[in-house]
């Protein structure tokens, strides 16, 4: 028990990196996942376009969705842009630190899906065949126009009887596979290139700033986890509390048999100073309804 309180505590005190970690495990399954699915295009003139952008972009929407549900910064930030004013000022620019790293993690699964199906190219040539010039392609000169989508929509399915030996289907295909390729190399190039220049370029900004406003976002989120934590022994002493009131003839027997309180050598003063002095449950809600509204200023002197 102690090792998984350990590992826990280990996880929340490194938020970030395992955040990372996550991304980059969605980002492996991702590549995993495309070269495990089977690609079929239907091949026909209505479909094929619909289907070849729907496998490029509608599963990087879901791992996009992931990303946002599996970040715990998520809904912190959502509650820190949404909170009350109270008696603490909100940060604006905390909140946008908060949501930029959040869309930072949250964007490497999808674009790794993009780009690898680009690399691919399947879904590219499924997608845009019909839409290619035939005048460009031998072997489309003396066939109607009709006859032209159908071959063209045939270009992905290399085992159709129609198009199987055409060197027209060939040259189709290498066409879009060779755009298809150049974009995914040149959205990784551009890719690469912003994180350099972001990388060797943030030292130029102001620096006590970007420490400030990491300072603040960190701040909130642990905040929000002994918040957490502190509400849970509290309710547990409540409801230890309300029991014990409620079997006050059984009181010795039940602190026999109960599971042991924190500050269980304080006896009853320690509850008492741990709850301090809230009895019943209009106070508890009180006490949280003024947590959210009239959050207490950062000032603990």
């Amino acid at each position: 028990m102690d090792r998984f309180r350990m590992i826990f505590q280990y996880f929340q005190s490194n938020s970030e990196s395992v955040m990372n970690g996550i991304c980059g495990l969605l980002a492996l399954a991702s590549v995993k996942m495309y070269t495990s699915f089977d690609f079929s295009c239907p091949c026909l003139p209505q479909y094929n376009m619909a289907y070849g952008l729907g496998i490029m972009f509608v599963p990087p929407v879901i791992l996009f969705l992931c990303g946002l549900i599996l970040n715990r910064q998520s809904l912190v930030m959502l509650e820190e842009w949404r909170r009350p004013q109270g008696r603490r000022k909100k940060d604006l620019a905390v909140i946008r630190y908060m949501c930029s790293s959040i869309m930072q993690r949250a964007m490497v699964a999808p674009v790794v899906w993009i780009v690898v199906t680009l690399l691919d190219g399947k879904c590219l040539i499924c997608a845009f065949s019909g839409s290619m010039d035939p005048e460009k392609f031998v072997g489309f000169a003396n066939v109607s126009t009709a006859q032209v989508q159908q071959l063209l929509a045939k270009v992905p399915c290399k085992d159709d009887e129609l198009v199987r030996n055409s060197t027209s289907r060939k040259a189709v295909s290498r066409y879009l596979r060779c755009w298809s390729q150049a974009l995914g190399w040149s959205i990784l190039l551009i890719l690469i290139i912003a994180a350099f220049l972001a990388r060797w370029l943030r030292p130029c900004f102001n620096q006590a700033t970007l420490l400030q406003v990491r300072h603040w976002s960190n701040y909130i989120d642990i905040e929000q986890k002994i918040f957490e934590e502190t509400c849970c022994e509290h309710s547990r002493l409540f409801a230890h509390k309300c029991i014990l009131h409620f079997f006050e003839s059984m009181r010795q027997e039940i602190k026999l048999h109960s599971f042991t309180l924190p500050g269980e050598g304080k006896g009853a003063e320690g509850e008492e100073d741990f709850l301090w002095g809230i009895t019943d449950q209009d106070q508890v809600n009180k006490l949280l309804k003024t947590w959210y509204y009239e959050k207490p200023p950062l000032d603990v002197s």
